[in-house]
């Protein structure tokens, strides 16, 4: 078991006993604690603490239960600072440890909620949110009145939940302190803001002459909406692993293009948002990018790493590597046209360009994106056999060969997006030696790969590649003809 950091310890400890001492009032026998709200409250959040061990669902209940917060928010805005401090404090106790040591993070967990909700009660009375939740006779919430006290309430649980977590990962984890506390507050604001806004619901309903039975409805649908988003989530996150392991065995095997992956990606990224992309085909497009290379798995490693030149026949062979990676890919249904771009990234606008010298328009619209992100990509970053040229060197050379082998819409969003943005050529070589023969330097400018680019999957009129790769009709050795910027076959 991993011991806990002592200042960490001593964090831990301070953030207890200020908890505690929050607490402490509501215990006092003349506090009038309204201990019936407050233990069904606490009940209801150790429920959904606990509903991930449940054998029927616990495999498909959220594993973030423990920041569903509207039965907090809601203590928060019925019961007294001192008794919100406890709703909390069974479920976090009691909650499931993922990672140890287990006796600390149980400490933790509570106080770290009761101090948060300790405060947010306290400005809620503060802001006359309790009056304007009973006001008028029959008692009826003042809305919109009431609204401005519990959003501010919401908004001071998520900045005192940011502040401790981010204390605690400057002492236990040994983050820099100028980064343990970036982006904690604005990524908890929405989720707790809507989760302000259920509790407040709740709190409205236990007041209403239906009683706290009412407010147990507002928990199902805010609990499905987690459930989706967690979904989401689980499914984004294989896609991602799915996606990283496909670019790292790539770039084990082909060692003089690590990183271009993910450069190229980030290339299409930029040129997608100077088009105007939706956000969800640019995701599939950095896809696209990212995974442009990927039928280099199926090409032999000894032409891939060859120091001299390659012959017709060894050209040959690698440049049936899109038609390898789009039969690697065509079974994974998220990629959508990213699929098409994996295989025609190497075809070009005169007709010249492989595996099946599309034209014009006919080659798919990613195609043509990564076609020059890949290219650009490849001029500007320096590698173990040649130096990388200034970026607006590769950038004359795409406006030279654009109309022939570019789009050249694609070539000027590409300008226009890294004048706005600008770029960082990269080393995928420790020791770059510029002065590498030249014949090494021209047999290798091939393809890039690039960090993922979202897109939404409209298939592509693309032709079904052979599964047969001997089969597929192979144009002439580019030898045979002047090259243009980023002709290169790997």
């Amino acid at each position: 078991m991993r011991s806990v950091p002592l200042w960490a310890g001593v964090y831990i400890g301070l953030t207890a006993t200020g908890a505690a001492l929050c607490a402490a009032p509501a215990l006092a026998p003349s506090a009038g604690t309204p201990w019936g709200a407050v233990g069904l409250l606490a009940v209801l959040y150790a429920g959904c603490e606990q509903i991930t061990r449940c054998r029927f669902i616990g495999r498909r209940a959220p594993r973030s239960m423990a920041g569903f917060f509207p039965v907090l928010l809601a203590g928060v805005f019925l019961v007294p600072p001192a008794a919100a401090a406890l709703v909390a404090v069974p479920g976090a106790a009691l909650a499931r440890v993922e990672l140890g040591p287990a006796p600390p993070r149980r400490i933790w967990r509570p106080a770290r909620y009761g101090l948060a909700c300790w405060a947010a009660a306290s400005v809620h009375v503060a802001l006359g949110g309790r009056e304007l939740l009973a006001a008028g006779t029959p008692a009826a919430p003042d809305f919109p009145l009431a609204l401005a006290p519990a959003a501010a309430a919401a908004l001071v649980f998520a900045l005192v939940v940011a502040a401790l977590d981010g204390g605690i990962l400057a002492t236990a984890e040994r983050v820099p302190l100028r980064a343990a506390w970036r982006g904690l507050f604005p990524r908890s604001l929405a989720p707790v803001l809507v989760h302000g806004f259920a509790g407040l619901m709740m709190a409205v309903l236990w007041r209403s002459p239906y009683g706290a039975l009412a407010a147990l409805l507002v928990l199902l649908p805010m609990y499905i909406s987690c459930w989706v988003f967690a979904q989401y989530h689980r499914e984004r996150s294989a896609h991602q692993a799915t996606i990283r392991a496909l670019v790292q065995a790539v770039d084990i095997k082909d060692e003089y293009t690590r990183g271009h992956s993910e450069r190229v990606g980030e290339a299409s990224v930029l040129i997608a948002r100077e088009l105007g992309m939706e956000d969800e085909r640019v995701e599939v497009l950095r896809f696209a990018g990212i995974l442009h290379d990927v039928g280099k798995l199926g090409v032999p490693t000894r032409l891939l790493r060859k120091d001299g030149p390659l012959t017709p026949e060894e050209r040959r062979v690698i440049e049936l590597h899109p038609e390898y990676g789009h039969e690697m890919v065509r079974g994974i249904g998220f990629l959508g046209e990213a699929r098409s771009a994996i295989l025609h990234h190497h075809e070009r606008l005169d007709g010249s360009g492989y595996p099946y010298g599309l034209m014009g328009r006919q080659i798919p619209e990613f195609a043509r994106v990564v076609a020059v992100a890949d290219a650009f990509d490849a001029m500007t970053s320096t590698r173990s056999y040649r130096r990388g040229r200034p970026v607006a060197d590769a950038l004359t050379e795409l406006k030279r060969c654009a109309g022939r082998q570019f789009d050249p819409q694609m070539v000027r969003a590409l300008v226009r997006a890294l004048d706005r943005h600008g770029w960082r050529p990269a080393v995928t070589s420790d020791e770059p030696e510029a002065q590498q023969a030249a014949a090494a330097s021209a047999a290798r400018a091939g393809g890039a790969a690039a960090p993922v680019a979202t897109a939404d999957p409209a298939p592509a009129a693309d032709p079904a590649p052979a599964t047969d790769p001997a089969a597929v009709p192979v144009p002439h050795p580019r030898s045979t003809r002047t090259p243009l910027a980023g002709d290169l076959p790997r």
